[in-house]
């Protein structure tokens, strides 16, 4: 467990201060944190231009708490999934998605221990939510991730997603916080239009993100087209109902210019009837926006099957008659449980 400060909890005045309480010049907290965000160190000792004398300090009242990989699973299509401990030795997940022929290796992180939305179909949502991760954290998924991209294809990541292990708006402080450590100068400098985020759907924190004038893309978890079908399946929608939900969306949409994204799982004779379509094109002509119908994919004890071909094929085309935007994505990692919805620390 903890004892000493975690320096990279602490903002950029504190360690300033603390800098001049040793006695030392308080250029070397620029040196620190160019260390620690920019190269992304994990010890004093590898900071080469600081002198032994303030190492030897620093080590006495600071400490890192990184990530550390603990099981790392490659699945058939090259997908990669890796199990990362805390300090707290609690587990948490992130995949790396290569797509070579398209230059494009996507890290999925997560921003929570456990899940508290219970969404029937995701495996994640019957663990208890322990905390959230700290930026830290997920700044280390992405750092992690991209050193294993690029010793397995010698190329780094192109894009960041939230859509791991917990809801990213419940997080929202701490997801912010470590975007910023992602995109800014002083960090990893990725561009935010590389980083999604995709939320189950919390309408005043999707109007917070616009007011907070956010760059990354926002992807809404969507699943079903009507309240009482989304109440089913995800019990969020009950105090954030699809009404609600357009409104906000709407508001996002305009205030940020930011694309957004609806996440479709396509549920055997449940999601894909042509109902469903004409409700589905009723949100699309509010809020126009991508559509991604995505594989479901199995979870233990839940009563969902994915869809056959000519159920999905059918429901894109009456969408695309429509003139909605829409992409049918197949599911990567499913044999190793990597896939969206299977992210549970499985052993």
């Amino acid at each position: 467990m903890k004892d000493l400060t975690d320096v990279r909890k602490i903002s950029e005045q504190e360690l300033k201060k603390s800098i001049a309480e040793l006695n030392e010049p308080t250029f070397r907290a620029n040196q620190i944190l160019e260390w620690v965000w920019k190269k992304s160190v994990r010890s004093f000792g590898e900071m080469t231009n600081l002198p032994k004398s303030l190492i030897e300090k620093l080590n006495k009242q600071f400490k890192f708490y990184p990530i550390i990989l603990d099981k790392e699973q490659l699945s058939n299509d090259g997908t990669i999934k890796s199990r990362f401990k805390l300090y707290d030795g609690h587990l948490i997940e992130a995949v790396l998605i290569p797509v070579p022929a398209e230059s494009r290796f996507t890290v999925c992180v997560s921003c929570q221990v456990g899940c508290s939305l219970t969404c029937s179909f995701c495996a994640t949502g019957r663990m208890e939510r322990i905390r959230n991760l700290d930026p830290a954290e997920i700044y280390d998924q992405v750092v992690m991730v991209n050193a294993q991209c690029m010793a397995h294809f010698g190329k780094p990541i192109t894009n960041v997603v939230y859509m791991g292990m917990g809801e990213p708006l419940l997080a929202y402080q701490n997801v912010l916080d470590s975007i910023k450590l992602l995109t800014s100068e002083q960090g990893l400098h990725m561009s935010a239009k590389r980083i999604t985020v995709s939320t189950a759907g919390i309408a005043k924190m999707i109007k917070k993100l616009a007011d907070d004038d956010v760059k990354f893309n926002l992807a809404l978890s969507l699943h079903a087209a009507d309240d009482k079908k989304r109440n089913e399946i995800m019990p969020i929608n009950e105090s954030n109902n699809l009404k609600t939900l357009t409104e906000a969306l709407q508001y996002f949409q305009i205030k940020s210019g930011n694309r957004i994204t609806f996440e479709y799982i396509a549920f055997q004779n449940f999601n894909l009837g042509e109902e469903d379509a004409k409700n589905l094109i009723k949100i699309y002509k509010k809020v126009p926006a991508r559509i991604n119908i995505i594989e479901y994919n199995p979870i233990d004890n839940a009563p969902f099957t994915n869809a056959d071909f000519d159920q999905v094929d059918h429901f894109a085309k009456i969408l695309r008659e429509a003139g909605v935007m829409v992409t049918v994505r197949k599911s990567r990692g499913k044999d190793i449980d990597a896939a969206c919805g299977q992210l549970a620390n499985k052993a």
